[in-house]
């Protein structure tokens, strides 16, 4: 039997949910630590000791990234022997987010960092 394609009846999108769930992704990738850490993760698979030495920061800081980040879903990890190798789960897609950020920020001139809310006067 075939199936009419035409026919057939997407399931409606919950806006609310959806638009929820994109805010939070990117609530997810808005911490420069995380950041960080997702330019490093891109370069290829990390251990949280390797990540400490890149980045500078203490293991607890690291661990607590890469645990919102695997929340998030954006990272993962998988035993290699004592130690977890973390690595991104969908590379391809966050790289493409990062790089549509960038060429944004170029388009703005960075004017988010002028933001009241964001920006770098918020920060202090």
């Amino acid at each position: 039997m075939a199936i009419d394609e035409s026919r057939a009846v997407e399931a409606p999108v919950d806006e609310a949910v959806a638009l929820s769930a994109a805010a939070c992704m990117f609530r997810s990738l808005g911490d420069p630590t995380r950041l960080a850490i997702v330019r490093h993760l891109a370069l290829g698979d990390h251990k949280v000791v390797e990540l400490t030495e890149h980045l500078g920061l203490a293991q607890s800081t690291v661990s607590a990234h890469l645990a919102c980040l695997r929340d998030c879903g954006v990272a993962s990890s998988r035993p290699q022997g004592r130690a977890s190798l973390w690595s991104l789960t969908a590379a391809p897609e966050v790289l493409g987010v990062l790089a549509a950020a960038e060429r944004l920020l170029a388009v703005t001139g960075d004017a988010v960092t002028l933001c009241p809310t964001y920006g770098k006067a918020a920060n202090r």
